[in-house]
């Protein structure tokens, strides 16, 4: 499978059909801790189960454990809150340090509701919902991967260096969205496939038509089924049987930027 670089044009090739897929947890999962090697845990965790990757497997990895092998916490007493965060704290009942961390974090926001939730445009340029910052109990917060397309790739060689298989990464972030409750799972970042798939059909007449689909988004959604959610603790799944196009691109490629 090839890996290096493409454009986003030749990425957007159309990938055969997925008729069927599976996915699993890849379980039990140990506890990490700040700074641990999270690609020799998964490989570990791998070994340990007795789990062997195919070639066009997908892994798919929660960004909270990312972000904690990358060391991204904050300790909220070192956050000094501006008016604006105390106003907005004041109308959602978020913590004001949290709120800090937002504004740091993103260019713009909005609130979904009168009360939150606030709607934040990351600087990566994702659209989040508290612009992607976890609460660490009390008296923390976790923050982004610096670089999640990065991080993905560094998952995925070392993968496919240990398995000796060609597999692709996609990290998953659980997110709400603004017209509803609830949360689904969207990709942060991806390594080894195409973000875009693009379907091409003929309508009756002869109409051609051409849809782009956000695949590592649906890979993250279906990997959701099973990932962690607030203490099931299971941050890696890995999904076989998914089509895609090889590439590189990573999930910034299809990101909305202003001109």
């Amino acid at each position: 499978m090839e890996t290096s670089n493409q454009s986003l044009t030749a990425q957007q090739k159309t990938a055969p059909a997925t008729s069927n897929f599976c996915v699993f947890a890849l379980e039990p999962f140990p506890e990490l801790q700040p700074g641990d090697d999270l690609a020799g845990i998964i490989t570990d965790a791998l070994s340990r189960t007795g789990t062997e990757l195919q070639d066009g497997d997908v892994v798919a990895v929660a960004s909270k454990v990312v972000s904690i092998a990358e060391k991204r916490y904050v300790d909220l007493a070192s956050i000094s809150p501006g008016p604006e965060a105390v106003e907005l704290s004041a109308k959602t009942g978020k913590p004001a340090e949290i709120v800090q961390l937002i504004l740091d974090s993103s260019d713009r926001y909005f609130l979904a509701t009168e009360k939150g939730p606030i709607i934040a445009r990351h600087t990566l340029g994702y659209q989040l919902t508290s612009a992607g910052i976890d609460r660490a109990g009390t008296e923390g917060a976790w923050l982004l991967p610096v670089d999640p397309d990065a991080s993905a790739r560094a998952l995925r060689d070392a993968l496919i260096t240990f398995s000796g298989t060609e597999v692709a990464v996609v990290i998953a972030d659980s997110d709400g969205r603004a017209d509803r409750r609830g949360a689904t799972c969207i990709s942060l970042g991806a390594a080894g496939l195409a973000p875009l798939r693009v379907t091409e059909y003929a309508e009756q007449g002869g109409k051609a038509k051409r849809q782009e689909e956000s695949l590592t988004d649906m890979v993250a959604a279906a990997a959701g089924i099973v990932l962690g959610q607030r203490g099931r603790g299971v941050p890696v799944a890995v999904l076989r049987g998914i089509n895609f196009t090889p590439s590189d691109e990573g999930v910034a490629s299809m990101i909305h930027r202003e001109r």
